[in-house]
């Protein structure tokens, strides 16, 4: 049997270079006593080997506790849930590190979302996971809170000039281009698309659309796409969109749902007798598309992965918390493609959600 390889440690490096381990820890953590070109020296020769520090033990030398804040929307409950577990479960998981974590809620995207990032402002959060709504209306308040310390980390959607550390969230313009791609696929005479998403000021919203629009320009411009509906993740306004969408001029034949707030959506299309007839594409997965990806009323759903975003983002912050050198976390998940072929490998995620206690 193979032995697991070890993690290349200090000791590593100073056999590789002929030095003490001192000179190599003193290095690493630019204390005074060693050169600038052994400082150098040890740097790349760390990086050849692919040496990481072990970020909990610093942290337990430092005797430091960790105190995170989530601030994320109570709507849409069945993707923020899931990103919740995640963070639940990544938390839980992490060894040597005492970290408090702390949940805040507000209503939906673009309501309260301010407010609750604005009353931060008095916490003494070292990081705070959220995901950014108008990042326009946004941007000042995540400056001041990353000028009092705060580590601001975005989950699902972006705020890119607001001074946040970073991202995790699914890729949004490849959402949007797989979507096109499928109906493409289905689609093979000249008609109509369309799709309908939440408020285009959620840089997850714009940036599906932009993909695509992109896509159905470039493999199927046959298929015209009308103007984009905004459901503002409103449901009563998603489903009375819709309703004027599939009565009105150029009835579309394909539908891409960007946003996972797609019930009201599909609703409309049941009750205008049009579910199973028009080509669905849907995003994430919850109970009530089951049935509908099962018996072929839903073409495909685009699984965001919502645990492994919560996960990741925990994870990227707590690294970025405790590393001496500070590294933007960038990371962009490839969406999931679930069909009705493969549909049960993913029921597992449902019914943890449906079991608290196995999350």
């Amino acid at each position: 049997m193979k032995n697991t390889p070890q993690t290349p440690g200090i000791k590593d490096i100073a056999r590789e270079l002929g030095i003490s381990i001192g000179t190599v820890d003193r290095a690493l953590h630019e204390r005074t006593g060693v050169s600038p070109k052994t400082k150098e020296r040890v740097r790349q020769m760390a990086e050849r080997l692919g040496y990481r520090p072990n970020l909990a033990a610093q942290a337990l030398k430092l005797n430091r506790r960790i105190e995170i804040g989530v601030v994320l929307p109570k709507e849409i409950s069945h993707f923020f849930d899931p990103l919740r577990a995640g963070i639940r479960a990544a938390a839980d998981a992490t060894v040597g590190v005492h970290i408090n974590v702390v949940f805040h809620e507000y209503p939906r995207l673009g309501q309260g979302d301010a407010e609750m990032l604005e009353s931060q402002l008095k916490e003494r959060y070292d990081g705070i996971i959220f995901t950014p709504g108008n990042p326009r209306k946004l941007d000042p308040i995540i400056r001041r809170l990353t000028d009092h310390g705060t580590a601001m980390l975005c989950v699902s959607s972006d705020a890119p000039g607001s001074g946040r550390i970073g991202l995790v969230s699914a890729h949004a313009y490849t959402s949007g281009a797989l979507a096109a791609e499928l109906l493409s696929h289905k689609l093979t005479r000249k008609t109509h698309v369309a799709t309908v998403t939440g408020e285009l000021t959620t840089v997850d919203h714009a940036e599906k659309l932009r993909g695509f629009a992109a896509t159905l320009a470039m493999f199927a411009p046959h298929l015209t796409l009308l103007p984009a509906v905004e459901s503002h993740e409103r449901p009563k306004e998603a489903y009375r969109q819709t309703l004027a969408l599939l009565r009105g001029d150029g009835k579309p034949q394909g539908l891409y749902i960007s946003t996972a707030n797609s019930v009201p959506v599909l609703q409309a299309l049941e009750e205008e007798g049009l579910l199973g007839k028009i080509q669905v594409v849907t995003t994430d997965l919850f109970q009530q598309l089951v049935p509908l990806i099962e018996t072929g009323k839903i073409l495909a759903t685009l699984y965001q992965r919502p645990f492994t975003q919560g996960k990741v983002a925990f994870e990227s912050l707590i690294t970025y918390l405790l590393e001496d050198k500070k590294t933007s976390p960038m990371i962009r998940l490839a969406p999931h493609i679930i069909f009705r072929s493969n549909l049960p490998l993913f029921m597992a995620r449902l019914d943890d959600l449906a079991d608290p206690g196995r999350s």
